[in-house]
């Protein structure tokens, strides 16, 4: 099915998506092949894979996409991505991390190579035309930033141009040294519409009514908003002299007081970076009124945590998911239809509905 969003490219002129767009069961349905399934998602990083011949099978968006997928790394240090279900009868193929020179269904023993190509099936000797490729497992495209590792189901854009962006402001960071601090991570169940915590997330607008810590931080008036193609980034420029990017001479930013890159990728994905590391939010539907966010945290200076811009984030967090609830409640109004974007604030949230606008109506 197809939609009829129209979203003026001109900010000034622009209305925000309609509220429907948050109350329709059938577009949220659809926005899981239009939308999520035209996209990269976040997998992890490359950890999950160290040694050579292991095998680390996951669920992606697990309650929204539920792709059961699976990550591998052969003997050439090649790391795959597939799916983890069987080409013969669609059962799941590894049923736990480890070590393994081949992937053997538990089915009926149909065998494939760590690259997911076909090798040999039981009892096939008389079946004609086999194999063909589709008995091999599928393939998803894998990116890798870093130590960070991306899939894509069916995507219709290059994540490398995502990657170039970002590096442009954070590639003088050595991510291969940010340390993985489970105990930091954290799951937050929000209970609105997915893409209400996106629409709060990208832009600054809410920050002096919603986080008045964080506004003491923050230097409101250079708070900066730059857009890009998939992506987009907020800047937190700060009067604190202390906890703040050291940046290269050669940088963009050099010389400016730089507290925070916020950078968002659509549709679903939040990478926040602070002097001390990286925080991860990852967006992900349960149901059209229930959102669970992942916060994923790399360390690179833990003397920094809790400071600046990147302290009290649980907060922040708890300071956003009252605001965005109250927001789900709001657009459930029969005389709430649509608002007007702040041309001077609100740049990412109306890049955010003109991406959703584009997918949904293909």
């Amino acid at each position: 099915m197809s939609y009829n969003f129209k979203i003026n490219p001109d900010i000034t002129k622009a209305e925000t998506l309609p509220a429907s767009f948050y109350r329709d069961n059938t577009l949220f349905e659809t926005i899981k092949e239009k939308i999520f399934l035209k996209s990269w998602q976040w997998i992890g990083d490359e950890s999950l894979v160290s040694l050579k011949e292991s095998t680390y099978p996951f669920i992606l968006l697990d309650g929204y996409l539920t792709e059961p997928m699976l990550l591998t790394k052969d003997i050439d240090n090649t790391i795959s991505c597939l799916t983890n279900v069987c080409t013969h009868r669609g059962n799941l193929v590894a049923l736990k991390s480890g070590l393994s020179k081949k992937l053997t269904c538990t089915y009926h023993g149909r065998r494939f190579n760590l690259k997911g190509d076909f090798e040999h099936m039981p009892e096939f000797g008389q079946t004609q035309d086999f194999p063909k490729p589709c008995d091999n497992l599928h393939t998803f495209p894998l990116k890798k930033w870093g130590p960070f590792l991306f899939a894509g189901l069916n995507p219709s854009f290059d994540f490398q141009q995502v990657i170039d962006k970002m590096n442009d402001r954070i590639g003088f960071l050595p991510l291969n040294e940010f340390i993985l601090d489970p105990s930091l991570n954290k799951n937050f169940t929000v209970h609105a519409h997915w893409a209400l915590y996106c629409d709060n997330y990208l832009e600054g607008f809410h920050v002096p009514f919603v986080h008045k810590d964080l506004n003491a931080v923050l230097d409101y008036g250079s708070y900066k908003t730059e857009v890009y193609d998939f992506c987009n980034l907020q800047i937190g420029y700060t009067e604190d002299t202390k906890n703040v990017f050291n940046l290269p001479k050669n940088h963009i930013d050099y010389g400016k007081n730089v507290a925070a890159y916020y950078y968002w990728v659509f549709p679903n994905m939040m990478f926040n970076f602070y002097p001390w590391g990286l925080s991860i939010n990852i967006v992900q539907p349960l149901s059209i009124n229930k959102t669970k966010v992942s916060f994923i945290s790399y360390v690179y200076d833990a003397d920094k945590l809790n400071k600046g811009a990147g302290g009290a984030l649980d907060k922040v967090e708890q300071e956003d998911e009252a605001i965005v609830e109250n927001v789900q409640k709001g657009v459930r109004s029969s005389f709430y239809k649509a608002g007007r974007f702040s041309p001077t604030r609100e740049q990412g949230v109306h890049h955010f509905h003109c991406l959703l606008a584009k997918f949904l109506n293909r």
